[in-house]
């Protein structure tokens, strides 16, 4: 009995630790709805973030061996599907050119609608969608309307960006959406990655959420195209896939090792 009672306040301060790092946690969870039902209080957010982004553009110049989004070593293969990692793709609004066209595919969540008001604030458009989950390039319907539009964008000549993984599935493995975007629309997927020198990585998030920061360099790198054949099966979609995935953990490596002085 005495022991008990001479264990429990050591526990105190572990559970009053715990209850601290629960808070801003709890705090989101109280906000958010209220949030999401303010027009105002979005796009006031919204505009926030997108001037936070511009402000950590303009302070980080760009790392020589750096590649350029669009118009740049590729641009004679545009219009491009753009590929990138969940985690990694923050500052692609602000470091994407301003006087080019494109539309990107923003996760069908509640918590992804600031997203797409951000991409707005920058003169992109937004379609509402999953990447993909199946491996035989079955999607759900929110998805494969989603792919209608970015065809049609490619149609009409604009690049289009896709988070190429899965949200909360596993982080850095490319869904098969943007394969079959490929395969339906005849246009190569340009796999790319963006890093700064100087960011804040939080561990506990499931993709390593990469938050940019200011007063470093930036790269952006973009490995080789991949097309996928209009008749591709079944077992070369596969390979597709696994070729984008090799492809962009080599650009996101490249990019770090460009920002970080190392290549």
């Amino acid at each position: 009995m005495e022991r008990s009672r001479m264990a429990s306040p050591a526990a105190r301060p572990a559970t009053k630790k715990k209850r601290a790092k629960s808070a801003p946690k709890a705090f989101w969870q109280r906000i958010r709805e209220p949030l999401a039902k303010s027009r105002f209080a979005k796009g006031a957010i919204a505009s926030l973030f997108a001037g936070a982004l511009r402000f950590i553009k303009l302070t980080n110049p760009y790392a020589k061996g750096s590649f350029e989004l669009a118009g740049g070593t590729y641009a004679d293969s545009e219009p491009l599907i753009v590929g990138l990692w969940h985690g990694q793709h923050l500052l692609a609004p602000a470091i994407y050119p301003s006087d080019r066209g494109l539309v990107a595919m923003v996760s069908r969540s509640a918590d992804a609608e600031l997203n797409a008001l951000v991409i707005n604030k920058f003169g992109m458009e937004a379609v509402r969608g999953s990447g993909g989950r199946d491996t035989k390039s079955k999607l759900e319907k929110g998805g494969a309307t989603a792919l209608i539009a970015l065809k049609k964008a490619l149609d009409a000549g604009k690049n289009v960006c896709m988070i190429a993984d899965i949200p909360h599935g596993k982080p850095r493995d490319a869904g098969m959406g943007i394969v079959l975007l490929a395969r339906l629309s005849g246009r190569p997927i340009a796999p790319a990655a963006i890093a700064t020198s100087r960011r804040k990585v939080l561990e506990s998030s499931w993709d390593k959420t990469t938050i940019n920061l200011p007063f470093g360099r930036c790269a952006v790198f973009v490995a080789p195209l991949i097309e996928v054949p209009a008749d591709a099966d079944d077992a070369e979609m596969e390979r597709k896939r696994q070729e984008l995935t090799a492809a962009i953990n080599h650009a996101t490596e490249q990019a770090y090792l460009l920002v970080d002085g190392k290549r």
